[in-house]
């Protein structure tokens, strides 16, 4: 495959990525996690779409063993820094890779993607001629994933996004479920960049019939958002839905 399209979007963010607001829930979101999926210490996390590695290295803190993919090598860079940083690096490892194709040779206990991190991304411009990107990556990752193995993944709500779509930035394909946005971005000097963003967004509904259709049953649907990891039903007003499936 050719250079995803988000690729140029974080190598231009680089470190400027972990000032924006939507990152500052870290603490808030791994605590709900650890208990949504009944974390061990004993238990091996892949984290995809790992982005810097702020969830990776928190849980890294906690005392959990992670292992982070992501398909920025400047991302990765500054997760392999941070984890020094933090004194995890020899239980908390990253890699560049590409989620789409990424195979794994030992199974997984629990496996998180946050914060559109790979999944989502998937239904851009280079997604060429497959009519499911999301779906396809989706049951390339949950391969990973053991015999009683759990997951937690966060999409983007189709509800949300249509209902504060804005004209003279968004473009939503109805069809397909992605949103084109076009918008700024600062880079690691403070200087103002713009740049497109395609994200999948999806229903409750869409995402119980994923988990079944990669042999995962579905234990919980929560709306949620940033900073705000909580069990709350489904709703039109959250920005993203928490899928929590597990193998049946």
């Amino acid at each position: 495959m050719g250079q995803h399209w988000f690729e140029d979007v974080a190598d231009t963010l680089g470190e400027s990525y972990l000032k924006y607001s939507f990152t500052r829930g870290t603490k808030q979101e791994v605590g709900a996690l650890i208990e949504m999926l009944e974390l061990e210490t004993s238990h091996r996390i892949l984290d995809v779409g790992c982005g810097p590695g702020r969830h990776a290295i928190e849980l890294g803190e906690r005392g959990f063993t992670v292992h982070g993919i992501d398909i920025s090598e400047r991302f990765v860079e500054l997760a392999k820094v941070a984890a020094e940083a933090a004194g995890v690096a020899g239980r908390v490892t990253f890699e560049v890779a590409d989620a789409r194709t990424w195979h794994s040779a030992e199974p997984y206990d629990r496996l998180i993607s946050l914060c559109q991190g790979a999944f989502g991304l998937a239904g851009g411009p280079d997604s060429g001629d497959s009519l499911e990107p999301d779906l396809e990556l989706f049951s390339n990752v949950v391969a990973s994933l053991g015999p009683n193995g759990r997951l937690a993944m966060s999409a983007f709500s189709a509800y949300f996004q249509v209902a504060n779509l804005h004209g003279d930035t968004d473009s939503f394909d109805a069809a397909r479920g992605v949103n084109h946005e076009q918008t700024v971005i600062k880079d690691e000097a403070g200087v103002d960049h713009t740049a497109e963003l395609w994200t999948t967004c999806l229903t409750p509904r869409e995402l119980r019939l994923m988990a079944t259709a990669v042999g995962l049953r579905t234990d919980n649907i929560y709306s949620v958002r940033p900073g705000k990891y909580l069990p709350e039903s489904p709703n039109v007003t959250s920005e993203e839905f928490l899928l929590l499936a597990s193998r049946s």
